[in-house]
């Protein structure tokens, strides 16, 4: 073997070398130091305009009914983030450990994507997203989605969340 073919296989296994010293380096620091946080800012609710009076002659119609039974809130009353509340609107809310999630659980028994409470049909269900210790709608464990309502708890690891008007 040339002297040449020689010193490029050393270059080779040093530049290997180094790419795991640093790869072991960011492990290290991730268990560290966790997850990276970002802060978010939450977006007022949109405001209605103010209706019309109705024409002379023509009946108004009355309001839709409020939903009762539908959840408009969901508030964390057990856990790290007690008291903390969001507000259900039309978009789905995903639970979990990834800073991605709309609700960033700091818990060790909770996945990246352990949840999503999502809206269908003018109701609203949770789904468990495959997570290994699974999640809890009262006392049981759910296996697929499943339809909740004012008063449900949902227990997620450590964290339990009721749905509120």
């Amino acid at each position: 073997m040339s002297e040449l073919t020689v010193t490029v296989v050393r270059f080779g296994l040093l530049a290997l070398l180094w790419v795991f010293v640093f790869s072991v380096v960011a492990v290290l620091r991730g268990d560290l130091f966790g997850t990276r946080v970002t802060a978010r800012t939450l977006k007022p609710a949109p405001t209605r305009a103010p209706r019309s009076p109705a024409p002379p002659g023509v009946q108004p119609r009355p309001p839709a009914p409020s939903g009762r039974r539908t959840p408009g809130h969901v508030v964390v009353t057990e856990g790290p983030l007690r008291g903390t509340t969001i507000t259900l609107g039309q978009q789905s809310v995903l639970i979990g450990r990834s800073p991605e999630s709309t609700l960033i659980l700091d818990d060790d028994y909770a996945s990246a994507r352990h949840a999503r409470i999502f809206p269908k049909d003018g109701e609203w269900f949770v789904e468990d997203l495959g997570s290994t210790n699974g999640t809890l709608v009262g006392q049981q464990r759910i296996a697929g989605p499943q339809r909740l309502s004012v008063g449900s708890a949902l227990k997620i690891g450590t964290t339990v969340l009721e749905l509120r008007r």
